[in-house]
């Protein structure tokens, strides 16, 4: 029966994500010290407010998934500590318990030599929290740190390293992202360490267009980027209501769901149902790029009428607002390369791991003729909440592979 396999690559990723984490935490204490000792009170409260906003978000979902699988706990970390659980997500410590349980199982894997399905199953759910802590807190905090080194114009020290740390951090979870969602597919099926590239470049060009587009327009009216925050929120959010997503495993898990993908689309496309999304995608970076051209026409035009303490010559100026777009326009194009040449298009029953619909029916799933064919093809993997051997499949994030590679 093929297995997940937990490469040295993945136990390396897992040691680099957890310094990142450690390293934005610190990063984050010195941009929030620098600013109350400036007597900056505004992108104080703003920081505040991401940093407090993302780390609630983050530990419902995680409270969510634990109470999906009923408390279940697979690693001696998780079972210790078990009966706190409930405290430690109150305390916002629910996602370093994650990351403890990662480590020690991934830990475990590299040091025995032997290949843990439970590490990637585990490590799975917690590429999904990055994502979402990338998008509710990195990027919006790039916008912030961006917009302030716009109005200052000048590199203050501790700005620009928060920055470069933000940045680092979204590249880095949509890297892993990519990784988890290859582990679905069948060896015949793997895709080149070019198409990880290509994917890459290709998010990290439209969010960088994206989010430097944002930051430019914030520069010069900063209280007008809420209104236009809340506006796009709530049109992405019908758009994902319409979808009818079904990702969480309750009624109120999956509106959270649909507001949170509202969150990421004002920054980056995320596939959220199975099947051809050619259509949704073209309207919405249709949409996304009339808004880049909107943000940044608005900006050269505050600079050309009523320029800050600082003066950019028109010509700058143009020059900037043409690129923010160009970049975008060159990340599209680096997508349509994506999905011709490297995106393997499968249907959910070709990716590895049991469908999360046959899953979800209980009572009618026959388990020991679904153990005889899992025993008998070659790319099919049990979940562990099917009777036999513990054998690792993450359900959810199954589900999103489904999104993407059907798409």
């Amino acid at each position: 029966m093929a297995m997940f396999k937990y490469s040295r690559l993945d136990f390396l990723c897992t040691c680099v994500g957890l310094v990142l984490l450690l390293l934005d935490i610190s990063l984050d204490i010195w941009a929030a010290v620098g600013f109350y000792q400036e007597g900056a009170w505004g992108p104080l409260a703003v920081l505040l407010l991401l940093l407090v906003g993302s780390s609630v978000l983050v530990q419902v979902f995680s409270w969510f998934w634990y109470s999906y699988e009923e408390f279940q706990m697979e690693t001696r970390v998780e079972k210790w500590l078990s009966p706190r659980l409930k405290l430690l997500h109150v305390l916002q410590m629910g996602i370093y318990l994650r990351h403890a349980g990662v480590l020690e199982t991934s830990m475990g894997s590299f040091f025995s030599r032997s290949s843990d399905p439970l590490a990637v199953y585990l490590s799975h759910d917690l590429s999904m929290l990055r994502i979402i802590e990338t998008f509710s807190e990195s990027s919006p905090q790039i916008v912030l740190m961006l917009s302030i080194i716009l109005q200052k114009g000048l590199l203050d020290p501790v700005t620009v390293i928060k920055a470069l740390g933000s940045v680092s951090a979204v590249a880095f979870s949509v890297t892993t992202y990519h990784r988890c969602l290859r582990s679905f597919l069948p060896e015949k099926a793997k895709q080149s360490f070019l198409s990880s590239v290509v994917y890459f470049l290709w998010h990290l060009t439209l969010l960088l267009s994206r989010l430097v587009a944002l930051a430019l327009f914030t520069s010069v009216m900063p209280c007008f980027i809420f209104g236009h925050f809340l506006c796009s929120w709530l049109v992405l959010f019908f758009c994902a209501w319409r979808s009818n997503t079904a990702f969480m495993d309750s009624p109120a898990g999956e509106w959270l769901y649909r507001a949170t993908v509202a969150l990421v689309w004002y920054f980056d496309w995320f596939n959220v149902v199975e099947g051809k999304t050619r259509k949704p995608t073209l309207l919405y970076h249709g949409y996304i790029l009339v808004d880049i051209c909107l943000l940044c026409g608005l900006w050269y035009w505050k600079m050309s009428t009523d320029p800050p303490a600082f003066v950019v010559p028109w010509v700058y100026a143009a020059a900037t607002a043409g690129t923010v777009v160009a970049l975008y326009v060159l990340g599209l194009l680096l997508k349509v390369l994506y999905y011709k040449r490297f995106h393997p298009n499968l249907r959910g029953d070709e990716l590895r791991g049991v469908s999360t619909e046959v899953l979800q029916l209980g009572d009618e799933v026959d388990a020991p003729r679904m153990l005889m064919q899992s025993a008998t093809v070659p790319d099919v993997v049990t979940d562990r909440c099917m009777p036999g051997p513990p054998a690792h499949c993450n359900r959810r994030m199954k589900k999103l592979a489904e999104n993407f590679y059907s798409g």
